[in-house]
Order: C-alpha cells, then structure tokens, then sequence
C-alpha cells in the first residue's frame, strides 16, 4: 500500500519530489560539513592568540611563529603572514594580517551559497511538479472519458506533495543559511579583534635592521680579516 501510493506521489509530481529529496539532502550535508569546519574555530583562535600575545611581550617572536607553525587554529596563518612581513624590517604588515583575514573568512564562507541557492529554487522545483502533476491528472481523466472532479482529485492531491515539499526544503535551508550567516559574522567579529590585538602588540616591537647589501663598505667590514679604509690609508 505504501509503495503504490508512493509511486502514485512520484508520478503525479512529475518526479520532483526525488529533486526536491536530493536538495533537501545536500541541505543538510552541507550544514554538516560546516559544522564540523569550524568546530572549535573561536577556542582555538583564542588559545593561540594568548600563546602569541604571551610571546610578543616577551620579545620571544621566534616562539610566536613556533606556537603557530605546531597550532592547528586557521588564524596560524594570519600569525604567521604577520610575523614574517614584520621579520622583514616592512612597515606594510598590518595590510598583510587584514589580506589574511580574509582569506580566512573566505574560507569559512566555503559553500554557504548552496545553502542559499536551495532555499531559492526548491519552491519553484515544486511547484512544477505540481503543474505536471495536475496536467497528468487531466490527460488521466481525458483518457479514462469520464469527468468530475472524483477523477481527478487524486491526481492533483499528489501533484500538490511536491509543492508542499518544496516549501519545506527551502524553509530548512534558509533557517540553514540564517543561522550560519549569523555565526559567522560572530565569528569574523571575534577574528577582528585578535588581528587588531596582534597587530598592536608587534607595532610595539621594534623591526629589525635590514642591512643593504649594496654598501661596499659594509660588505667589506663584514669580511674577516679585511681593513677598514681608514688602516690602508
């Protein structure tokens, strides 16, 4: 009884009901797969960005990019773009910590948009199993040459499963979306200030010399044994 009535629902919805079943499940592989993304994103963040201020006001830099290089927290690169510009005598290094920001947000936002695609197009999935639904319904009463809508009413009660269906998957994946949405400018906010503390911390510290190599004189100074110009004259 179940499976007659389930192929009756099939073919009265022109099978866009098994379109409707796939997106509402990639709906849900996709909240999953972020879930498991950035689980645990913040804490880390956070752990890490104590090792690092620790660090910083020590003037151990160098345990700094240890602390990142052995962290799994995705804000280790933003850490570490950081100190390697700063490492380079480079005033710039506060645009090199914003640009890995957010790369690290882009990163985060790695496919929410189909979150959103299938809360916009599952309705319209449904409602053309409904109109192909309701159109077989017809050719079903024109074929059998009865009328009435006893005949009929069958058909179009499966025809409208898809629509109902369809308004169902996209209500899951909007509240899906929202809620990612959400966390993640909660996320971004908190990423926000460990950068700004970061980038802070290292303006304290001095950067260190960069020596030219195009100064014949400091090269020379720097050869063993060699005098300086002042001892030849």
């Amino acid at each position: 009884m179940f499976g007659h009535d389930l192929v009756q629902k099939l073919q009265h919805g022109g099978y866009s009901l098994v379109v409707i079943g796939v997106l509402s499940l990639l709906a849900l592989l996709v909240a999953a797969e972020r879930v498991l993304a950035w689980w645990g994103v913040v804490a880390q963040a956070r752990r890490l960005s104590e090792q690092v201020s620790k660090s910083v006001l020590r003037g151990d830099l160098a345990q700094g990019r240890s602390a990142c290089e052995r962290s799994r927290a995705l804000v280790g690169d933003l850490f570490l773009a950081g100190f390697a510009r700063h490492g380079q005598g480079a005033k710039d290094f506060e645009q090199v910590v914003e640009r890995s920001r957010q790369e690290l947000l882009l990163k985060l936002k790695s496919n929410l948009w189909l979150l959103g695609t299938i809360g916009s197009i599952a309705p319209f999935v449904g409602l053309f199993g409904t109109v192909v639904g309701i159109q077989n319904a017809f050719q079903d009463m024109a074929a059998a040459g009865t009328g009435g809508f006893v005949v009929v009413a069958t058909g179009i009660g499966a025809a409208l499963d898809a629509t109902a269906a369809g308004i169902f998957v996209a209500v899951e994946a909007v509240v899906l979306y929202n809620y990612f949405q959400a966390r993640l400018g909660r996320v971004s906010a908190e990423v926000k200030l460990i950068a700004e503390e970061f980038v802070e911390l290292l303006k304290e510290r001095p950067a260190p010399a960069v020596t030219s190599p195009a100064d014949p004189v400091a090269e020379a100074s720097t050869v063993p044994g060699a005098a300086s110009p002042a001892a030849q004259g």
